[in-house]
């Protein structure tokens, strides 16, 4: 058998065909990003690949090509032994590394010695990150947006959910980031992937949706916590999103705050922490009372206070200025963030009926 060259655009459109995703570059590698569904069996972990490259740089690349060839070697029999060994003559795998060429083509080669129809990706990891930049600046254009907007703590996160059950399209940047969008907007224990895993999750999402059918998505700044929202999806987004404003009374909206954001409740300290980021905006003075009420235990009068000068406000005038449809958005009640209520106003917004 000859082992099978694919492009990474060829590849990424056929991934669900094969039976493994095979990322053999080293952990670190793997963890900062990889193909959607990869494994990873690495051929160098990442003190082998710096004990080569030491070697290589130290010694010879003669030396050095000794070394890794054996460790190579080593790593592939493990990985065989624990992953291939019940795998049927049917399974076909694609395997990729940094840029196609030696982690790769090793692995490869073992595979198809064995029998197994074996594809890699050329140009290998660093070609599919170019592919995934580039469908982001075109892909986003495919789609129509109904963009969900609303004041803080109006529970529009809770909405695309209740919008998702009930089977509409639900792009959630925030879930994707990790983050809930602004300087209180931390998920303890979900630390921020970085930005070319948040890419990838991005590219992913979109490219299995239907463009026939509306996207729905949450009316995010250009940034999301640390993470940038590519600049083709913020275009369409605010240039051609059919904005959808969602309004619920301050007493629901800070009811989901308390349950949304309950950890501040639990630590205040960590609240006053967060609140630094609001120095440079309100001064110290006013945030100083806030991390003193937050310490205190008054964390449901830090809230109202922050929806009433500074989350409000800003919201508006950001709304305003740079989403175009903003101004004659439909306009969507809720009266509490209840799991029944949410269900009735995704039933009617599908429907194309006004919700109640």
């Amino acid at each position: 058998m000859t082992v099978q060259v694919l492009s990474a655009a060829l590849a990424l459109g056929r991934l669900d065909a094969f039976g493994a995703v095979i990322d053999v570059r080293s952990p670190s590698e793997f963890a900062e990003d990889h193909l959607p569904g990869a494994v990873n069996w690495p051929v160098l972990d990442d003190e082998e690949r710096k004990l080569v490259g030491t070697e290589y740089a130290q010694v010879s690349s003669f030396e050095a090509k000794k070394r890794g060839a054996a460790l190579v070697a080593k790593n592939i029999a493990a990985h065989i032994e624990r992953e291939v060994m019940d795998k049927p003559k049917a399974w076909q795998p694609l395997v990729y590394c940094w840029r196609g060429g030696q982690r790769s083509g090793a692995m490869a080669w073992f595979l198809d010695q064995m029998g197994f129809r074996t594809h890699v990706v050329e140009g290998g990891y660093k070609a599919f990150r170019a592919a995934v930049r580039e469908a982001l600046d075109v892909l986003p254009q495919r789609f129509r947006y109904r963009v969900v907007c609303g004041k803080t703590g109006c529970g529009k996160t809770r909405l695309l959910g209740a919008l998702r059950e009930a089977g509409a399209q639900v792009l959630d940047l925030e879930g994707l980031a990790s983050h809930r969008g602004s300087v209180l907007g931390i998920v303890p224990g979900h630390p921020q992937p970085g930005q070319k895993a948040f890419e990838t999750a991005l590219w992913h999402a979109l490219s299995r949706f239907d463009p026939a059918r509306p996207i729905f998505i949450e009316s995010e700044s250009k940034k999301v916590g640390n993470l940038r929202v590519p600049e083709g999806l913020i275009r369409e987004m605010r240039e051609r999103g059919e904005c959808l404003l969602v309004e619920m009374p301050q007493e629901g909206r800070l009811a989901l705050l308390l349950e949304d954001y309950d950890f501040f409740v639990r630590d205040p300290a960590l609240l006053s922490r967060q609140l630094e980021g609001l120095v440079t905006l309100r001064g110290r003075e006013t945030v100083r009372a806030w991390q003193a009420q937050a310490v205190g235990g008054a964390v449901a009068d830090v809230f109202v206070d922050l929806m009433r000068v500074h989350y409000d406000p800003g919201y508006l005038k950001s709304m305003r200025a740079n989403f175009k449809g903003f101004d004659t958005a439909q306009r969507v009640p809720i009266e509490d963030g209840a799991a029944a209520t949410l269900r009735r106003v995704a039933s009617a917004l599908l429907q194309g009926a006004a919700p109640r």
